[in-house]
């Protein structure tokens, strides 16, 4: 990316495909969000209640590919360090790391407690065993935070320049979702003409 601009594209698909894979993992597991086992697959999956999609970045900025996954994020991080409820640690580099809601890998964060995301599962858990109904409120929080996660974790992969918005998008179809798969470019030659 430094030397060209540009994500090499089977490595972006597949960084797409794995954090398309973690979210269905997460929507299943820790959101508690449906009863579908999600598929082992990376690849899209219309039937699946939860899915991931990145628009394909044509061009990259240089000079971000250098900070942005470390230093332009720290805000988000210590945001989403508080919902989630864990410490955040720098490594002996100075750098923040670590793991939010919506993805990332166990890096230097340290447990704390369960923090509001924890104690939210916890009562979502207990109204599922007893009313069993997901209440409207958590769940729709649940995906608010889980859109912020999953977009800082494109941002910090170097899989998009724009930075992540502070906002919960909640409940519903993503906001922001992306383009409909027609007007999507195929990662191997430019993108589509639009008109004018």
């Amino acid at each position: 990316m430094l030397i060209t601009g540009r994500y090499p594209p089977p490595i972006f698909g597949f960084t797409e495909g794995v954090l398309r894979w973690s979210w269905r993992v997460a929507f299943y597991a820790l959101v508690l969000g449906c009863d579908k086992y999600p598929p082992f697959k990376f690849e899209s999956d219309p039937s699946y209640p939860a899915d991931l999609s990145i628009d394909y970045p044509w061009r990259l900025s240089r000079g971000l590919v250098l900070v942005k996954w470390w230093l332009l994020a720290i805000p988000h991080y210590l945001v989403l360090a508080v919902f989630s409820g864990r410490t955040v640690t720098l490594d002996s580099h100075g750098h923040g790391w670590g793991s939010w809601p919506g993805g990332g890998a166990e890096y230097g964060y340290g447990r704390v407690g369960p923090g509001l995301i924890g104690l939210l599962v916890l009562f979502a858990a207990i109204s599922l065993l007893f009313r069993r109904v997901y209440p409207g409120g958590i769940f729709d929080f649940m995906m608010g935070m889980e859109r912020w996660g999953y977009r800082v974790s494109a941002y910090v992969l170097l899989l998009r320049d724009e930075y992540p918005p502070f906002r919960l998008d909640q409940g519903g179809e993503d906001p922001g979702g992306p383009a409909e798969a027609a007007d999507r470019p195929d990662r191997t030659g430019e993108p589509p003409a639009r008109p004018a």
